[in-house]
């Protein structure tokens, strides 16, 4: 696997790019990315980069995704009833119209800046 398509991928001593890098998908057991301990309901819990993997792309430079040892992984901790009553008004206040200062029902876009009745009202019936 030293050579071919993964050749600037394959440094698996970090010679070359200073931590281990392996091509994408041939990451060894043992590592994880962030979401992939997130799924298993752990945190990289403040442990450094042990490794990554690179995704070569045409024409712009490749997709890097950072790896974690899961041995080293802490579990995730519990949610706090502040933290979800902090959670709750931070989504209620996406959802409130600045402009009528309705609940909207979605989440307000940063485009329209407004709920897309006032942002879009209806034309005036002749």
């Amino acid at each position: 696997m030293s050579g071919g398509a993964f050749g600037k991928c394959f440094d698996p001593n970090g010679a070359r790019h200073g931590i281990p890098t392996f091509p994408w998908r041939y990451a060894p057991d043992g590592y994880a990315t962030r979401r992939q301990l997130r799924a298993r309901g752990l945190r990289p819990g403040g442990q450094p980069v042990a490794a990554q993997v690179l995704r070569p792309r045409y024409r712009r430079g490749p997709l890097v995704a950072y790896l974690y040892r899961e041995d080293l992984a802490k579990p995730v901790r519990p949610m706090t009833p502040a933290k979800r009553a902090a959670l709750a008004k931070a989504m209620c206040a996406r959802r409130t119209c600045p402009a009528c200062r309705r609940d909207a029902g979605y989440v307000i876009p940063l485009s329209l800046g407004t709920c897309v009745t006032c942002a879009y009202p209806e034309p005036p019936t002749a």
